[in-house]
């Protein structure tokens, strides 16, 4: 798991833990294995590729391109857990 926190089009990432500004069921609560953690990329349902919802009120979520997996290591921790 990457710390991307962009979409493809260069939209930044609602954090997973946020209901602002799209609500959804999406969350490391209903998601436990996912590593919804901040507002990284992720894939939690199976899609083609990771995902995010964006901050953009009228745009609700974008794909993304994963980034080469060099995070720091405090971030990869707590995204794995």
């Amino acid at each position: 798991r990457g710390c991307q926190t962009r979409t493809r089009s260069g939209r930044l990432c609602q954090a997973w833990d946020s209901q602002s500004p799209h609500k959804h069921s999406r969350t490391p609560a209903n998601y436990p294995e996912a590593g919804l953690v901040s507002n990284f990329c992720r894939n939690p349902d199976g899609e083609d590729a990771p995902w995010c919802y964006t901050t953009e009120h009228w745009m609700r979520r974008e794909p993304c391109d994963p980034l080469p997996p060099d995070c720091p290591k405090a971030v990869q921790l707590a995204a794995d857990a």
